[in-house]
């Protein structure tokens, strides 16, 4: 049933929601590379996207002007690998993911709140209709 409801779609795509603002973050904090970007992601809980996905995302990110890559050939042992980034085009647009995240936020601590005060009232039992 919750796949029905938009819930619960399985694990890969957990976190997509999430992935371009905390891509942008991650690279707000510095330029990296893609791999390190990978690992990174985990501690957002981001690390059931499939790598490929995350790819893409910035690739897509790079079209739109938010981020920038080179080759990076000093800092890698085996083959040159893409550092990433941030453009101030990208840093605006890391804001506006933010304000609307405390919005939603805001907007969901409100229903929850609303909620529990509904139910502390003893109006816990479910009307349809």
């Amino acid at each position: 049933m919750r796949g029905r409801s938009g819930f619960g779609h399985g694990r890969q795509r957990r976190g997509w929601h999430m992935l371009k603002p905390t891509l942008l973050f991650l690279m707000h904090k510095g330029a990296t590379h893609g791999y390190d970007l990978l690992e990174q992601l985990k501690e957002y809980e981001i690390s059931e996207i499939d790598p490929s996905l995350v790819y893409r995302a910035m690739r897509e990110m790079e079209v739109e002007g938010m981020v920038t890559s080179t080759w990076d050939e000093k800092d890698t042992q085996g083959p040159p690998r893409r550092m990433y980034n941030l453009t101030p085009f990208g840093d605006r647009i890391l804001q506006e993911y933010l304000n609307d995240l405390r919005n939603t936020r805001n907007h969901i601590d409100r229903l929850i709140d609303d909620y529990e005060q509904h139910m502390k009232h003893g109006n816990g039992d479910f009307h349809n209709g």
